[in-house]
């Protein structure tokens, strides 16, 4: 016992030690990260751009391909993110506007791209979020564009066709749901479920299965649908983790989305163009004259330059009667030799071409 205690008694000094180094270090980077805002506030006083999306992706990649375990790569990459978050916080504080209100997986999904160290503003409608940041109130905003069970969110698709916001960025949420109550709600006196309709399509198996003919119903937002649960007798509500924690809730059922790999992909949406980060993505909305051959005259140039697509959707244009446009998430940056001919191309058939923005592909 003796020898453990002291084997045990080093490691700790050890740990002490290292500590006070990472400390150090964590200090000495935020004191560079200050001078940094310095040169770029005399570089450019007038138009400066604290964040650049660019430079961090890069950031995480290399420390996701130099970390030396023990730690997982995507926990070591976390770890960083929140000190570059903090870091960037001694800079400028950053303002992201977020679909709210608070406890939503939009919220997670904001923390999770810009760390703690960032001030998340819940909205109540995502067009709400493309209106604060287009009004400067907000340096950037966090929207759902896609769902891998019920596809994508046309909301947000169609907010882009009149919005002269570019995107920025872009993090995937893996979506846990689970089955929420007060602490003194018993199961078998539950008569009423809250939660979006998303969240109640992405769990319609096991409601069948274990919920059958329990009254399910329909609210603006999974938080929402927590907030009601921890008030009302009787209710229970389908949420995450965050919403659980904010409200207080236990979980009754955890984990009950149909799909283990549920995953929600977000965009991240801002004023300004970002620069090649070496592993990016595009988007752009087409509109096509009604013809035949339309669609092939879209993708052709994709093919022909050797382009991948991750995306194409179709929305009905608000201008034109049954004519339709085209949004299309390619990898590859707008400044590449091969997709600028793609879309000079594409710009030579089309109707309107609208560029979106390209972003470094989601790193967490």
């Amino acid at each position: 016992m003796a020898n453990e205690q002291a084997r045990l008694g080093k490691l700790r000094d050890e740990i002490d030690r290292l500590d006070k180094e990472i400390m150090a270090l964590i200090s000495a980077r935020a004191t560079c990260a200050q001078e940094v805002a310095r040169v770029k506030v005399e570089a450019n006083p007038e138009d400066v751009f604290f964040y650049r999306p660019e430079r961090e992706a890069q950031v995480l990649r290399r420390i996701k391909a130099d970390n030396p375990g023990p730690l997982a790569d995507e926990e070591m990459a976390r770890l960083f993110r929140e000190i570059m978050s903090a870091c960037l916080a001694l800079e400028k504080p950053m303002h992201v506007a977020f679909l709210g209100p608070a406890g939503t997986f939009t919220q997670s999904a904001a923390l999770k791209h810009f760390g703690h160290s960032a001030i998340s503003v819940p909205m109540p409608a995502i067009d709400a979020v493309f209106r604060e940041v287009e009004s400067g109130a907000a340096h950037y905003g966090v929207v759902p564009v896609e769902n891998s069970t019920e596809g994508m969110i046309s909301h947000t698709l169609d907010m882009f066709i009149s919005s002269p916001l570019k995107i920025c960025g872009e993090v995937q949420l893996r979506i846990h749901h689970h089955l929420l109550t007060s602490p003194d709600t018993n199961s078998e006196d539950i008569t009423r479920i809250y939660s979006h309709q998303q969240s109640f399509a992405q769990c319609r198996q096991w409601l069948d299965t274990h919920r059958f003919g329990v009254e399910r119903i329909t609210v603006s937002s999974n938080a929402e649908a927590a907030r009601r649960a921890s008030e009302e007798p009787g209710a229970a509500a389908i949420a995450g983790d965050m919403a659980a924690e904010l409200y207080g809730l236990q979980v009754l059922a955890g984990n009950i989305e149909d799909r283990p790999d549920n995953t929600t992909r977000f965009l991240i949406i801002g004023r300004e163009d970002v620069a090649i980060s070496g592993e990016d993505k595009s988007s752009i909305l087409v509109s096509m004259r009604n013809k035949p051959g339309a669609l092939y005259q879209v993708l052709e140039p994709f093919h022909k330059h050797g382009l991948s697509l991750t995306k194409i959707e179709t929305r009905p244009s608000p201008n034109r009667t049954w004519a339709y446009v085209f949004y299309i998430d390619f990898e590859g940056h707008m400044d590449d030799e091969n997709v600028a001919k793609v879309i000079a191309e594409i710009d030579q058939e089309a109707v309107e071409l609208k560029r979106l923005g390209s972003y470094p592909i989601g790193v967490l």
